[in-house]
């Protein structure tokens, strides 16, 4: 996908937003449960950058912004990270075994593993209830991911894939990492403001080496398989 494409995809998802927030004042409907399963983990492709001070800075304004709130999950500074391709849904205990077909999976990755990823131009991208921070890939990484995918798809992890992705495009053309997820339809006044005032900013770019694991859902914990 070309820059310019991300660049119109990232722009026109948040007119959509402000569109919706303009529609609904308040908070909406209080979820019931969570985004994603707290305690099983999944599998996904990633990179870990480091934290940069601006990042940093935007992390801390969002906790400080938040910290009465108990609808907003701020992503956990040593949870950064943007996701490659998500695999499966969270399917596995954190102590459980993998099916033995993972060995497939590792195979496929072998040649990815530990490939640097950069991506730039960062800049915060709001969904009704979300708050992303999304960035331009490097062209490389681009056809790496397409190729990864089109793998995993002829593999015996096929069903896995489209059912993590049912519903949305795959791959996923954000390139991103969420830093914060509300557990209600839509933001409060107080992060839709937030956004506003920033949504301009450009945040630096962020780099990585590219690691196969299994996840929690904000990898604040993260076992890397073990690649053959």
């Amino acid at each position: 996908m070309k820059s310019m494409n991300l660049h119109n995809i990232y722009r026109s998802a948040n007119e959509n937003t402000v569109a919706i927030w303009g529609e609904n004042a308040g908070i909406g409907d209080i979820r019931q449960g969570n985004y994603y399963d707290p305690v099983k983990f999944a599998l996904a492709a990633g990179i870990q950058p480091s934290l940069s001070s601006d990042v940093t800075r935007l992390l801390c304004e969002l906790q400080q912004l938040t910290r009465d709130d108990p609808l907003a999950d701020v992503l956990p500074a040593d949870g950064f990270h943007f996701t490659f391709l998500p695999l499966t849904l969270p399917l596995y205990h954190e102590n459980a075994s993998l099916p033995e077909k993972v060995d497939q999976l590792t195979a496929i990755w072998t040649g990815l593993d530990a490939k640097k990823i950069v991506i730039r131009n960062l800049r915060l991208v709001a969904l009704p209830g979300q708050l992303l921070l999304a960035g331009i890939p490097e062209s490389p990484a681009v056809a790496m991911r397409q190729s990864f995918c089109e793998k995993v798809l002829d593999s015996d992890w096929k069903h896995e894939l489209l059912m993590r992705h049912s519903g949305s495009p795959l791959p996923a053309p954000f390139w991103h990492s969420t830093l914060l997820r509300y557990n209600a339809a839509f933001l409060p006044v107080t992060l839709r403001r937030y956004f506003l005032e920033r949504q301009t900013v450009d945040f630096g770019d962020v780099a990585g080496e590219l690691t196969l694991a299994k996840i929690n859902y904000n990898w604040t914990k993260c076992y890397p398989l073990r690649i053959n």
